[in-house]
Parts: structure tokens; C-alpha cells; sequence
């Protein structure tokens, strides 16, 4: 049976802390610049405390501004500073996983993918061996990618277990411009952690599973037997508890 986490940011979880305890609901913490800021070790023993359920943990590190793959020397340094301030709150609540986002874009690279993967190597080397360290693994989402090639260079570049994937539905759904089974014969060997959300490819909605065009039935027929996170990025309650009997629905007829 599938426990999924689902996606909280930080600051909403004291609003949501009743649903998340009264349902049992294993969290993914996003982790924005602001709350980096802001957040304290009291504010981490606090949270701890109120997490009573003892809920499986992962997180989602910040993206906005940010890019690992900078040419920009100190674009990518300030990148780094922040993902290592992820890797210091994990250092307290041990996730299983931290999702990042790569940062490519083939218009701003020129269409130089070997560029962008030469400068992300320099970021996530020494970031793979701190989480590492700390039994923290790291993966990496698909987000504007149209085709999975410059992922799957990254993690055979990495060839590191504890660097992989994450591969959300809603994203490929909205961007790819290649069937899923091209994604899946490059990506699926390297999952650590499913973003499961849907939409009708107008735009980014995260709609609970079911309710976009995203072909979920034959998702999970063909992931089968993967052992990673399975994650909700639903962004309310109600779309919550849709996906998680909808995710029930699904694997369930597949077990």
C-alpha cells in the first residue's frame, strides 16, 4: 500500500496542522527563500514537536531566482547558500529526500546543454556529498524540460544512488513535446520521488489526480514496482483527499 506525502510549504502547516494530524498525512516541506530567512532552531524543535503522527518526511528546496547550472559565478554561489541552508534544517528533521529544480531552460543556455551541465556538476557535486552524509537524497525535478535528455545526462554525469529524479505529471503534462514513454525509458530507472498533481494543459492548475488529461491509468501500470516517493502537489485540502482516494483507486487496481 502507497503512503503518499503530500506537498505543504512551511508557513502553511500550523494553519493545516489539525487536517495533517487528524489524516496522518506525510509531509513535503517546501522551504521558500523567505521562510530560510526567517525560520530559527526553536521554529524547527517547534515544528517537530507539533508533527505528533511522526509523519515520513521529504523536502522541496526554494527555486525562485535561483540557478545551479549559472554561468554566473556568483549567481550559482548564492544558489548554493541557500540549498545548503535546506541541508542544514534536513540536518535536524532527516527527510528521506529534497526535490530541487535544475534550472534549464535551452533559450537561456542557447541551446548549449553542455554548458549548463558543466556548471550544475560543480553545484550538485558537493551538495550530493553533504546530503549523503547525512542520509538525505537528492532529486532533481522536470519543470520546463520539453524532453528528458538533459536530465538524464545529469544524473549518468552524477552516477551517484543518491541523485535522481523526480518526475511530476502536471509538469510533463503542460511542457513535453515527447510521448511518456520516452520519459520513462531515459527517467524511470532513476526515480526517487513522484509529483503527482493533473491539469488540461492550459496551464500549471493542480488539479487533484483525475480531473486534467493526464493518462494516470497507464502511469502507474508502467511505473509499477518503482519504489520511490509518491508525492500529492494539491494545494488544498479538498483537492487532497481527492488525489489521495484517486491514487488509492488507481494503484490499488494494479496490486
Amino acid at each position: 500500500m502507497i503512503d503518499p506525502h503530500v506537498h505543504a510549504p512551511y508557513e502553511k502547516i500550523s494553519e493545516y496542522l489539525d487536517f495533517i494530524i487528524a489524516n496522518r498525512i506525510n509531509l513535503e516541506i517546501y522551504f521558500s527563500g523567505q521562510s530560510l530567512d526567517n525560520i530559527s532552531v526553536q521554529d524547527l524543535d517547534k515544528l517537530k514537536n507539533s508533527l505528533v503522527h511522526s509523519p515520513s518526511l521529504s523536502f522541496h528546496a526554494p527555486f525562485f531566482d535561483l540557478s545551479p547550472g549559472a554561468i554566473d559565478s556568483g549567481v550559482r554561489a548564492a544558489t548554493m547558500q541557500r540549498f545548503n541552508q535546506v541541508l542544514d534544517i534536513a540536518e535536524v528533521l532527516r527527510p528521506k529526500c529534497i526535490v530541487f529544480h535544475p534550472g534549464y531552460e535551452k533559450w537561456k543556455y542557447a541551446l548549449n546543454v553542455r554548458l549548463w551541465l558543466e556548471k550544475s556538476i560543480e553545484t550538485w557535486g558537493p551538495l550530493n556529498t553533504r546530503a549523503e552524509s547525512i542520509g538525505v537524497k537528492i532529486a532533481i525535478e522536470n519543470i520546463f524540460e520539453e524532453e528528458p535528455s538533459n536530465l538524464r545526462m545529469l544524473v549518468e554525469e552524477m552516477a551517484s544512488a543518491n541523485f535522481g529524479i523526480c518526475f511530476d505529471t502536471g509538469h510533463f503534462n503542460l511542457f513535453s513535446k515527447v510521448p511518456l514513454d520516452e520519459w520513462l525509458s531515459a527517467l524511470k530507472q532513476y526515480f526517487l520521488e513522484l509529483h503527482l498533481h493533473d491539469n488540461d494543459k492550459s496551464f500549471d492548475q493542480h488539479l487533484p489526480i483525475g480531473d486534467g488529461s493526464f493518462d494516470f491509468t497507464r502511469f502507474f501500470s508502467e511505473i509499477k514496482g518503482t519504489d520511490c516517493i509518491y508525492t500529492i502537489e494539491a494545494h488544498n485540502p479538498e483537492r487532497v483527499m481527492k488525489s489521495i482516494e484517486r491514487l488509492k483507486t488507481y494503484t490499488d487496481t494494479l496490486s
